[in-house]
């Protein structure tokens, strides 16, 4: 699943094609939007907020996407044959006199006023890319740390809704694992087993270590190296950070040569790998 710096670079690319320019066109393939007309607003940003995408209008609307596991936007120059946006994979099509921006195998999409943008990402923890987020205590760091601290008495997050509507509630009475709480979104937002991995790794820290085992200096520290990790990959180009443990199953750790390893986070259905070294991250 790509994870929050893939979808920030996605959303600077989508700004710089679309931010100030009116849409020539625009088709929402998908049942709950398809009746909606976008053509002739202006968009006025494209932003990401962890790993949602977020294209603002200026007419008050906004156009939430996610790429889930597969999706992209790809971008073209319109007129040309890339434009065109054929096929059954194609989900949506914004499109200015320059630009034609087309979204291929989204996994969410919905039509939303500004305004109630909190009705889809409310339930998010701060977003770890997020600007403000080492400098605004109730809205970054400092709301992570708390939300991950509550996660962590309770044994886990509350009971979330999947897509079909039933609800999952973690039944471990145990404490919550770190690699859990990081990957589940609601104390922080924009993780996945790429970074939660190579964080993980670069802090020494068990994937299995309990939420409450780590101090509030260690969290922290984890928190911004994290970060950091994610930045250096918009900045210098995704897929150009060196990963340390993440997919490097049987492969030498880079720091000690010990046989990289790897195991699920997390519980059916929600289970993801992760990958770490049993020499440097012991529990």
């Amino acid at each position: 699943m790509p994870e929050g710096d893939v979808v920030r670079v996605t959303a600077q690319r989508l700004d710089a094609a679309l931010s100030g320019r009116a849409l020539e066109r625009a088709e929402l393939r998908w049942a709950e939007a398809g009746g909606t007309d976008l053509t002739g607003r202006t968009v006025t940003e494209v932003l990401a907020y962890a790993k949602h995408l977020l294209t603002r209008l200026d007419d008050g609307t906004t156009l939430h996407t996610h790429l889930r596991m597969e999706g992209q936007w790809r971008i073209a120059r319109t007129g040309s044959a890339a434009a065109v946006a054929r096929g059954s994979e194609v989900r949506a099509v914004l499109a200015n006199e320059t630009w034609t921006c087309v979204g291929e195998r989204l996994g969410m999409l919905d039509v939303v006023r500004t305004r109630d943008e909190h009705l889809l990402l409310g339930h998010l923890g701060p977003d770890i890319l997020a600007a403000d987020f080492l400098t605004a205590p109730e809205t970054g760091m400092g709301l992570a740390l708390t939300r991950l601290r509550a996660a962590a008495a309770e044994g886990g997050f509350p009971a979330q809704v999947t897509v079909g509507g039933s609800a999952s509630l973690d039944p471990r009475s145990a404490q919550l694992p770190i690699a859990d709480a990081l990957l589940d979104q609601r104390g922080v937002s924009g993780l996945g087993t790429i970074y939660t991995a190579e964080g993980l790794f670069a802090q020494r820290l068990w994937p299995w270590t309990p939420v409450d085992d780590v101090s509030d200096h260690d969290l922290e520290a984890l928190l911004r190296t994290t970060r950091g990790l994610m930045l250096r990959s918009v900045a210098e180009g995704v897929g150009t950070v060196r990963r340390h443990v993440h997919g490097r199953a049987r492969r030498a750790c880079h720091r000690c040569g010990t046989p990289v390893a790897v195991a699920p986070a997390n519980q059916a259905p929600f289970e993801r790998p992760i990958f770490w070294c049993p020499t440097c991250q012991r529990p």
